[in-house]
């Protein structure tokens, strides 16, 4: 078994959303990981399932224009306006993906802090019982305040890193975000990416392998993506 490194794409936010999820639904390889970093087309905000549009829309800065989408993933509102965002996809029976799900984002969170440290960043995972960090200008939405297990910073407490999850028969789906000026603006983000994807292989108990972009039904992707363009789908709570 390998770890699959799709190559880098860029979307609009539903496109990404819709191309998340179909990798969840419809790998060809459906026993591999797989794991992508993209980016982003346009300035976006992303929010989780099952958040209430109300909310969103009441804490969302003023400064737009920018896409807005809700994830198939659960978690807070996050800010890609500057992050590194990628999506991680563990296929039914493996042992992570049976983990908690406390558990199984503290592991990958594990990677992405080693990956951190290696290029000086003091990163750790946030440990249970720690309190919380505020910030009278925060990074972003999401990362006003970390939970247990998001990566911080290690003086400051800030938050540097954190993911989303959904599970289903097919595996388990991670949809994770950096925040860049949280992290260093200065890091080598090829070197982190090598440097992640590494730890997560260890972890995964396989190697690396480039895989080329998979071939998911075209009427799939641009209906999931209508589907997530939508006005139903956006205020769905």
């Amino acid at each position: 078994m390998t770890l699959h490194l799709l190559p880098v794409r860029t979307g609009g936010a539903a496109e990404n959303m819709a191309c998340d999820f179909l990798l969840l639904q419809r790998y060809p390889q459906a026993d591999v990981p797989r794991f992508r970093h993209y980016g982003w087309q346009r300035p976006a905000f992303t929010f989780g399932y099952s958040q209430k549009i109300a909310l969103v829309r009441a804490t969302l800065p003023a400064d737009g224009p920018f896409d807005l989408c809700r994830r198939p993933t659960g978690g807070g509102i996050v800010d890609h306006r500057d992050d590194w965002t990628y999506a991680l996809v563990i296929p039914r029976g493996h042992p992570l993906e049976e983990l908690r799900a406390t558990q199984s984002y503290r592991e990958v969170h594990e990677c992405l802090a080693a990956a951190l440290r290696a290029q000086g960043v003091p990163a750790l995972t946030k440990p249970v019982g720690a309190p919380s960090a505020s910030f009278t200008e925060p990074a972003g939405v999401c990362f006003e305040r970390a939970e247990y297990h998001d990566v911080v910073h290690e003086t400051t407490g800030q938050k540097i890193a954190g993911v989303a999850q959904k599970r289903n028969k097919h595996g388990l789906l991670f949809q994770g975000s950096i925040w860049r000026p949280a992290a260093g603006l200065a890091l080598d983000w090829g070197k982190f990416s090598d440097d992640f994807t590494a730890g997560l292989a260890h972890v995964l108990g396989t190697t690396t392998e480039p895989a080329p972009w998979p071939d998911l039904p075209e009427e799939e992707i641009g209906g999931l993506t209508e589907q997530y363009s939508s006005l139903e789908w956006l205020e769905y709570r």
